[in-house]
C-alpha cells in the first residue's frame, strides 16, 4: 500500500466500483462514497476517491495540483503504457493542452455552431415524425443513437455510412479508462478493426471538405499543429462526441416517461428544451467517473496524499450530492443546474459540450412540439461500462 495510505483515520471502502453489479446499479456505492467522507481509500485498487461535490469541483479546476497527464482513467501513464496515444486535449496539461484545445475550439465557435443548428433541427424533425408514425420504438437505437450518429457524423465530416463504429470506439475507449476487467476485454475484442476504421475516418482525404474535421487540417497547414496532431484532434471529436449525447438523451427520456408531469412541462413550453438538456446531463451523468493524478503532495483535511497518486472523482455522486442539490435524485427541468459537473470543469472540461448541447436541444425542442406524451412500453436495460452509464434498451410509445 502506498505511503500516503498510511493515515489510519482515512475511511476505507471495500466495494469494487467496477464490478458489473455496481456499474448496473451504481447509486448505493455513490451514496456510500459521498457519506464516508471528503476522501476515501478504495481498497480494491489502492487509490483515493471522492464523491462530494465541493471536492470534485475543486479538483477538476486545479490542474496544477491534480494533473491529467497521468491519464484520466485508472491506469497511471507515468508507470504504464497507454493502449493508444494520449489525447492532446484530455490527457495533456498546459502548455500542450492550451495549444491543442485552441485549435479544436476553432471548429466550435458560436458562428460555426449557429450554422449547424438548422441542419440539426431538420434532422430532429424527420426523426421524430418517422417515430411517431411507428408509434412504438426503442428510443436508444432509433433516437438516442440514430440521431447523433447522423447529425454529429455529418457535422464532423464523416463520409462513411457504417457509423456504428463510433459507438464501438466510444464504448471501448471508456471501458479502457477502468480496469482491464471482463467488461473492458469484451469491448476490445474487435479492437483492431474498430481502431482501423476510426483512424481511416480521421485522415484528411476521408473527411468532407466542409466538415468541422477539416478545420484541424487547415490548422496543420498553418503550422499550428502537425499533420499527425490534426488527425489526433479529429479523433478527439470522434471518441467523445457521441456517447454523452446518447446516454443523456436516453436518461432524460426514461426520467420523463416515468414522470409524465415533466414531459407535460416541456410539451407546453418547448423553449425549456435547453433546461431539459442541462438537467439530463446532471441527472443522468453519462460520464460517471474520471481520474486525476497528484502532481505534488497534497494536504487535505488532515490527510496526506503523496505525489503521483491516483484519485477517482465520481462525477455522478457529485451531481447527486444533497449538500449541493435539493432533491438530487429527481429529474426536474425547472431546476437551476448551474455548476453541475456533468461535462467536467476547468480547462479540461468537455471541449465538445456546446455541440452536444446543440444536438440535444434541437431534438428535445422538436419532440416537445410533436409529441404530447410518452410512456415506457416494455423492459428497459442498462449496458455496463467502466466509465459511462446509459441505457441499452428503452422501449417507448409516443403519442402526437
Amino acid at each position: 500500500m502506498p505511503e500516503s495510505s498510511a493515515v489510519t483515520d482515512t475511511p476505507v471502502i471495500d466495494i469494487d466500483p467496477f464490478d458489473e453489479s455496481v456499474l448496473l446499479q451504481p447509486e448505493p456505492f455513490q451514496e456510500a462514497l459521498r457519506e464516508a467522507g471528503d476522501f476515501v481509500w478504495l481498497s480494491a485498487y489502492g487509490v483515493y476517491a471522492t464523491g462530494r461535490y465541493n471536492q470534485v469541483a475543486d479538483i477538476l479546476r486545479d490542474w496544477q495540483t491534480y494533473s491529467s497527464e497521468g491519464g484520466v482513467g485508472l491506469a497511471n501513464f507515468h508507470k504504464e503504457k497507454p493502449w493508444r496515444p494520449p489525447s492532446l486535449v484530455l490527457e495533456h496539461d498546459p502548455p500542450e493542452h492550451t495549444r491543442a484545445r485552441a485549435v479544436l475550439m476553432r471548429a466550435l465557435t458560436p458562428v460555426a455552431l449557429r450554422r449547424l443548428r438548422d441542419g440539426f433541427a431538420r434532422e430532429a424533425k424527420a426523426h421524430v415524425s418517422r417515430l411517431l408514425e411507428i408509434g412504438r420504438f426503442d428510443a436508444i437505437r432509433e433516437l438516442a443513437e440514430g440521431y447523433p450518429l447522423k447529425v454529429f457524423g455529418d457535422a464532423v465530416g464523416i463520409t462513411a455510412h457504417d457509423r456504428h463504429y463510433l459507438l464501438d470506439y466510444g464504448n471501448m475507449s471508456f471501458n479502457a479508462m477502468g480496469p482491464r476487467n471482463a467488461i473492458c476485454l469484451e469491448s476490445m475484442k474487435n479492437q483492431n478493426s474498430i481502431v482501423a476504421w476510426i483512424m481511416a475516418q480521421c485522415a484528411r482525404g476521408a473527411l468532407d471538405p466542409d466538415g468541422l474535421g477539416m478545420i484541424m487540417y487547415a490548422a496543420a497547414d498553418e503550422g499550428a499543429v502537425t499533420e499527425e496532431e490534426a488527425g489526433m484532434l479529429v479523433r478527439s471529436f470522434l471518441s467523445a462526441g457521441v456517447d454523452t449525447t446518447v446516454r443523456a438523451v436516453g436518461g432524460a427520456l426514461e426520467a420523463m416517461a416515468r414522470n409524465p408531469a415533466q414531459w407535460q412541462i416541456l410539451h407546453s413550453d418547448p423553449t425549456l428544451a435547453r433546461a431539459a438538456v442541462e438537467e439530463a446531463i446532471r441527472y443522468a451523468s453519462p460520464f460517471q467517473t474520471v481520474f486525476r493524478t497528484t502532481a505534488v503532495p497534497v494536504e487535505k483535511e488532515g490527510l496526506h496524499i503523496g505525489a503521483g497518486e491516483k484519485i477517482m472523482l465520481s462525477i455522478a455522486a457529485a451531481n447527486h450530492d444533497p449538500r449541493k442539490w435539493d432533491r438530487p435524485n429527481e429529474y426536474d427541468i425547472r431546476r437551476k443546474t448551474i455548476g453541475h459537473v456533468g461535462f467536467g470543469a476547468g480547462i479540461h472540461s468537455c471541449a465538445g459540450q456546446m455541440l452536444a448541447r446543440l444536438e440535444m436541444e434541437a431534438l428535445f425542442e422538436e419532440m416537445a412540439r410533436q409529441i404530447s406524451s410518452i410512456e415506457i412500453d416494455g423492459e428497459t436495460a442498462y449496458a455496463p461500462n467502466n466509465t459511462t452509464r446509459g441505457l441499452s434498451r428503452l422501449p417507448l410509445r409516443a403519442h402526437s
